[in-house]
């Protein structure tokens, strides 16, 4: 399960940083999420799987059993999900707007500044 999810976070960001480096905005869009994605399941995968196994200390117990899933991966990824999607949500707007203004999703067209003015 570790080496399947290490293949598929290399294929994640082997894709996002393709299409990151693309002309269209709307690819670049998709490289961010990509990205993103990618970076969650390195921690997740960094993290250790535990299958089963609650992140919590159990009733009756002064401390945490063997096997327990560690709470810390999980937190990171849940504030990184947050992290991203606003990262994505001003992306789209700003691409947006850009798109508005000169009409086309190709970044070499954002080359000047004259035709905005």
């Amino acid at each position: 399960m570790t080496l399947l999810l290490a293949i598929v976070t290399g294929i994640l960001f082997t894709a996002g940083f393709y299409l990151l480096l693309r002309r269209s905005l709307v690819k670049v869009i998709f490289g961010l999420m990509f990205l993103g994605h990618a970076a969650n399941l390195l921690i997740f995968n960094i993290g250790r799987l535990t299958k089963g196994a609650p992140a919590f200390i159990l009733e009756g117990n002064q401390t945490a059993v063997e096997p327990y899933a560690e709470p810390i991966p999980q937190a990171l990824i849940l504030t990184a999900i947050v992290i991203g999607f606003g990262v994505q949500a001003f992306a789209i707007v700003l691409f947006k707007k850009a798109y508005q203004m000169i009409g086309s999703d190709d970044i070499n067209s954002l080359k000047s500044t004259d035709r905005i003015a």
